[in-house]
């Protein structure tokens, strides 16, 4: 089968390309740009790229086009497709078809934390050696790809409530039927196709009606939003997790050894099961454990087995992801776009600076890209999440029309309206000792490694 995709070059579709070369179908794309990592993953996968305004793959004759959900009609390739009556589908859809339908589907959905505990998920079912594949919106550091086709019954997908194409309004996760559905948190979020949480919480309804009888939920205990969630309707066992002492019995619990949550003890239905030493940290990173855990002993791994794995779980890029460190200034890269996870990775990086009982200070650099944060949604919200933070750095479109709320801010918070600026504005600010950590869901302009090589070249 010859199948094209459009938008190749996100780490979904860029997943759906392997997915599909993997199973022996002729695959091209097109996209406008793209880069390492996907950039990596489909040269060595062997899949050409086009650019997106060019038609010729439609000289080739596809016998499917899958089209991705950043584009929309008016775009030039799109309206090609449609004009020769091209037989099109979507990334999930094609994915659904195609994989999962044949496959026990373990999915994990919510706010925060999605592709980091499918990555954990993912990586327990290999150190089981069940050899799963998987779908992730990120690159985990146990296996070095975003998707894997694997040769067991099992498939992990990071489930993403964003709409599925420009013709099916539908959240992604309604394609995947999952029999192992973790719900790790749910806030309001993707404002420019959601118009408040019911909305949300609509979609996440529709997910809990495609979970069978003979599979699992699994969610906190204490979410008020998932809560509603279930109590619309819910057909399927619920297992839930949490923290010790929480005021909801929890089936599924954690106490921490370490404050900074580099280690953890876990427990099942009030009996200790074992103990997690590992590298990352923050209390979130814990939380996604606990519900990877879960979901793992659900496919028939032990909870020994599942914590043995996860001690050995090295993390996603992008997720406090470690871009160097110059003259005793240490510069991590993070995908933090919302309120929520930016105060958890700072809270997180805090406590282990406490922990390691450092006098250097904490650096937050950050863009608010993503379409929710460019509309302004979190304007009010986003300085209590800078809370642990000594000092905060933002980068400001002026083309947005809003501006940071300078008076409820904490601590010294400078502004900048251009990459250039900013990365003039750290390389003067900027102290030994300090730990830099740069978040934004896109590639910040390079200002991460643009960062480094400026600092390198100071101490040359």
């Amino acid at each position: 089968m010859k199948v094209h995709i459009l938008g190749i070059a996100g780490t979904f579709m860029g997943g759906i390309a392997q997915l599909a070369k993997a199973l022996g179908h002729d695959v091209t794309g097109s996209d406008k740009a793209i880069y390492p990592p996907m950039s990596t993953q489909l040269e060595t996968a062997d899949i050409g790229v086009l650019a997106d305004d060019d038609k010729q793959f439609l000289d080739n004759e596809p016998d499917v086009v899958v089209i991705g959900n950043a584009l929309s009609r008016g775009h030039v390739l799109v309206e090609s497709t449609l004009n020769k009556q091209q037989v099109y589908t979507s990334g999930p859809q094609w994915l659904a078809e195609h994989i999962l339908k044949d496959r026990w589907v373990v999915a994990v959905a919510g706010t925060h934390g999605k592709t980091t505990a499918a990555s954990m998920v993912a990586w327990i079912l290999e150190y089981a050696n069940l050899n799963p594949g998987f779908l992730i919106g990120g690159v985990p550091g146990n296996f070095g790809v975003s998707a894997r086709l694997g040769d067991s019954p099992f498939f992990v997908v990071e489930a993403d409530e964003y709409d599925t194409a420009f013709f099916d309004k539908r959240s992604k996760f309604v394609h995947y039927h999952p029999r192992t559905c973790v719900l790790n948190n749910l806030e309001f979020d993707h404002a420019d196709i959601f118009e408040d949480l019911a909305a949300i919480q609509k979609q996440f309804h529709h997910l809990v009606r495609t979970v069978p009888g003979n599979g699992l939920i699994i969610t906190p205990t204490e979410d008020k939003n998932l809560t509603e969630v279930l109590v619309q309707g819910c057909w399927t066992p619920v297992e839930t997790q949490g923290e010790s002492g929480d005021s909801g019995q929890s089936d599924w619990s954690y106490q921490l050894i370490n404050e900074d949550g580099s280690a953890f003890k876990v427990s099942f239905q009030g009996k200790l099961r074992g103990e997690v030493h590992w590298e990352m940290t923050g209390e979130h990173s814990v939380r996604n454990a606990l519900g990877a855990v879960a979901a793992a002993q659900h496919c028939g791994v032990t909870v020994e087995v599942a914590l043995e794995g996860l001690s050995q779980f090295k993390g996603v890029a992008r997720r406090m992801a470690l871009t160097g460190e110059v003259n005793n200034i240490t510069i991590y890269d993070d995908f933090a776009h919302h309120p929520t996870a930016i105060k958890t990775t700072l809270a997180g990086a805090k406590k282990q600076l406490d922990s390691q009982a450092t006098t250097g200070r904490l650096i937050a650099v950050f863009e608010p890209r993503s379409n929710t944060m460019r509309m302004g949604i979190h304007q009010q919200t986003l300085p209590a999440a800078f809370v642990d933070a000594d000092a905060v750095f933002a980068f400001i479109d002026p083309a947005w029309q809003w501006q940071l709320e300078r008076e409820q801010f904490t601590q010294p918070l400078s502004v900048t309206h251009t990459y250039e600026a900013l990365l003039a504005d750290l390389l003067a600010k900027l102290q030994p000792g300090d730990r830099v950590v740069m978040m934004s869901n896109g590639s910040f302009g390079g200002l991460h490694q643009k960062l480094l090589a400026a600092l390198q070249a100071q101490v040359k």
